[in-house]
């Protein structure tokens, strides 16, 4: 089993971020900052020796790609900004495609939202919109893509890169783009084009959506959970949020689905076994659909009061669910492929690195749960043999 965790690079200093909201602001001012809610919520989250590190540091690097074949996990998911030409916290991708000693199959997802404030809990405040543009834009992102796509690290499906696009459902122009990188992808060398993913649930709940440049569908955790779990609380309402939102999405660059956000969420904790249970009930709705995992989900350190929480995640629970997760995956899925969230999705306590409290809890459920299945081995010679 192919166990792929997404990767925030949100962890060095750029000159945006200093200027929006001052001098060394990175992920880490959020944990670091975030206080206790209510008694006995875990806050503030401290990596194991206050390791708080700056991603532009390969040595770092090294340590993560170390830890993940340590533990079996498969490859990393790098979120990618791009804005028209204007990359935001590219440098720890870039430099990992220039050592090769950072030697972990990875692949790219397009976090093609609108730049906002959401990393210090104002996601209504847009500060770089999201233009797509026609071919000439198209062309000029695909050729920063291409040497990325072209590394023998990155994951393929048959001979097809896996590309990755978080929210298909605000791209106007989405078939007519994928189209065209399809054409440019085999112009450049790839045979059968590029092996497609979208990974929001707002896309998937489209009615009469056209998936069909799609090969596959991740179910991105714990998204799809709450959607299981709340289905038909204020469902038309939510409905009309979502379509608005979309068709402003795609036509303006700015979005809105913040906007309303509490009025659903009304700030109570979720339980973290009701959402692995709604997880473990779902059945594939295609053969399209990728299983997702979570290790945790709390967005207090960015949002404070008006955070998600999902409260009851322990490594011993994160093993028993991943070791069902795992083989519903090969058994029910028919698939290869597992994405979890999140490699080091610190604030909002989705990671898998260690910490004061759990040390390497999560790393080893990871393991376990690998080795529960009979899979531990295979993950660790695939994620030799795949570079």
């Amino acid at each position: 089993m192919k166990i792929i965790a997404f990767y925030l690079p949100q962890f060095h200093n750029i000159p945006e971020n200093d200027e929006w909201w001052g001098d060394g602001f990175t992920e880490w001012v959020n944990v670091k900052k975030s206080k206790p809610l209510y008694e006995g919520h875990y806050q503030p989250r401290i990596p194991l020796n206050n390791n708080y590190y700056n991603l532009l540091d390969d040595d770092v690097k090294k340590w993560q790609v170390d830890l993940a074949k340590k533990y079996g996990v498969y490859g990393f998911c790098y979120y990618h900004y791009w804005f028209s030409g204007h990359m935001l916290l590219e440098k720890p991708m870039e430099q990992m495609l220039m050592n090769k000693e950072i030697d972990l199959p990875f692949c790219i997802c397009w976090a093609n939202e609108p730049w906002t404030k959401a990393w210090v809990g104002d996601a209504k405040k847009v500060l770089i919109p999201q233009n797509y543009g026609r071919e000439k834009e198209w062309k000029e992102h695909f050729d920063y893509l291409l040497p990325f796509l072209r590394d023998p690290r990155y994951i393929t499906v048959g001979d097809k890169p896996l590309f990755v696009l978080y929210r298909p459902e605000i791209v106007g122009c989405l078939n007519e783009m994928l189209d065209y990188w399809n054409k440019l992808a085999i112009e450049s060398g790839f045979k059968h084009g590029i092996c497609f993913a979208y990974q929001n649930i707002d896309f998937d709940m489209i009615k009469g959506k056209d998936d069909s440049r799609f090969d596959y569908n991740i179910e991105f955790e714990p998204l799809y959970a709450y959607r299981d779990m709340f289905a038909n609380q204020h469902k038309y309402l939510k409905a009309i949020r979502r379509n608005v939102s979309n068709w402003v999405g795609r036509h303006f660059g700015v979005d809105l689905l913040h906007y309303g956000e509490n009025f659903f969420n009304k700030n109570k904790p979720i339980s973290y076994d009701k959402a692995w249970e709604a997880i473990l009930r779902r059945k594939p709705a295609s053969k399209k659909n990728i299983p997702g995992a979570f290790v945790g989900f709390d967005n207090s350190p960015r949002r404070g009061k008006e955070a998600k929480i999902y409260e009851g995640a322990t490594p011993e629970k994160f093993e028993k669910y991943m070791t069902k997760q795992i083989k519903r995956a090969r058994d029910v899925y028919h698939s290869d492929m597992l994405f979890v969230t999140a490699w080091n999705e610190w604030a909002e306590c989705g990671y898998l690195e260690p910490d004061e409290k759990y040390k390497y809890g999560y790393l080893e459920a990871i393991k376990k749960a690998l080795e529960n299945n009979g899979e531990f081995e295979y993950a660790s010679s695939k994620s030799s043999k795949d570079k």
